[in-house]
């Protein structure tokens, strides 16, 4: 038995198995082939094979490009775009293109080479998240970039090509589409309800409580009502707060150990599984002129009061087939009830 589900934000449709709901031991599992401690040019003492950072968090008084640091960012050596030079809008017959023009950094989160991130400490993992906020700070001072993607692939079917604990942080020169569609749709919400989507969902998931991960004094955890994939997980911030930025200490340290409590879930109860997570923030320098380029989507996208920052986590436990390729439908085999009450079960050391 399925049900056709509809994401109440985006207006998306998704295939949910509801009575032959596959268990953790259903999906595949990726084995772990990582590379070896000395070939790994994050790990200290290699800072050399690395471009120049651009921030870290050291003890005071070490040298920059040197051992000694507990969080590292630096510009990737590959970069998907980069930071010097102009877009230079141009057309060719029908297409319109622009040069490659972002920036693109790798936050290296610990120095111990095969650290999982459930395990770091509530401190290891609060240092990661405030040098989200301060790149996510420093790089929308930048009037070309329009939105910045915070994410972390785990595990090399999830996109990872290195095995030493990393994020990588993306500024772009537009809002995303994706992105674009879920403002869109907070914004249509707002003005049919008068309400935020989001915190209406948060309302619903505390009074159905069957999806509910996990909760603690400023975040809930929960798996989403028409999910894309199985196990799907969703982390919001308690109250309305649409600027990631601004949160503060106490905050941090709360995000810091449902992160790391929801992570360690999945890896008892899924066995480790590739993932990839990713915080979806409000765009940035949306105070945009007129001739702005339409592309650049920069203009009046003031989403304060109908948006939500928020951290989606995809475990990689299927593929993408012909069918959701071709149609947009997603199709998901765990009910996020059942999937929610697996995670529930597992006990977790980071429990808060």
């Amino acid at each position: 038995m399925t049900e056709l589900r509809r994401d109440l934000i985006m207006g998306q449709w998704v295939i949910v198995h509801t009575q032959d709901s596959w268990a953790p031991e259903r999906y595949e599992r990726e084995s772990r082939h990582r590379e070896r401690l000395s070939t790994c040019q994050f790990c200290p003492g290699k800072e050399f094979f690395t471009p120049p950072e651009i921030d870290a968090i050291r003890p005071e008084g070490s040298a920059a490009n040197a051992p000694g640091w507990r969080v590292r960012v630096v510009p990737n050596k590959f970069p998907a775009l980069r930071i010097e030079g102009n877009l230079d809008e141009r057309q060719e017959g029908v297409y319109t293109f622009f040069n490659g023009i972002g920036a693109h950094e790798v936050l290296i989160e610990t120095p111990v080479h095969d650290k999982n991130l459930a395990e770091f400490t509530d401190e290891e993992i609060a240092h990661v998240i405030s040098k989200y906020q301060s790149r996510f700070t420093d790089l929308r001072k930048d009037k070309r970039f329009k939105y910045i993607v915070l994410f972390r692939n785990y595990g090399e079917s999830a996109g990872a090509t290195v095995g030493h604990p990393h994020s990588q942080i993306i500024a772009l020169p537009m809002v995303p589409k994706y992105v674009l569609q879920e403002l869109q749709g907070a914004q249509k919400y707002y003005e049919e309800k008068g309400r935020c989507v989001y915190c209406d969902i948060l309302a619903q998931e505390y009074s159905d409580q069957e999806r509910i991960i996990t909760e603690n004094e400023h975040f809930i955890v929960f798996c989403p009502f028409a999910p894309r994939y199985p196990f799907e997980c969703w982390i919001f911030p308690k109250k309305h707060n649409a600027d990631f930025s601004a949160i503060d200490d106490k905050e941090r340290y709360a995000l810091g150990r449902i992160l790391k409590d929801v992570l360690s879930r999945m890896k008892a109860c899924l066995n480790d599984p590739p993932y990839n997570y990713y915080c979806h923030v409000s765009p940035i320098n949306s105070k945009g002129e007129d001739h702005e380029p339409p592309w650049c989507h920069g203009g009046k996208l003031d989403v304060s009061h109908c948006f939500h920052w928020h951290i989606e986590i995809i475990p990689k436990l299927t593929r993408t087939t012909g069918f959701e390729r071709g149609t947009g439908f997603y199709m998901v085999r765990t009910d996020p009830r059942m999937a929610a009450g697996y995670l529930r079960a597992v006990s977790s050391p980071n429990s808060s």
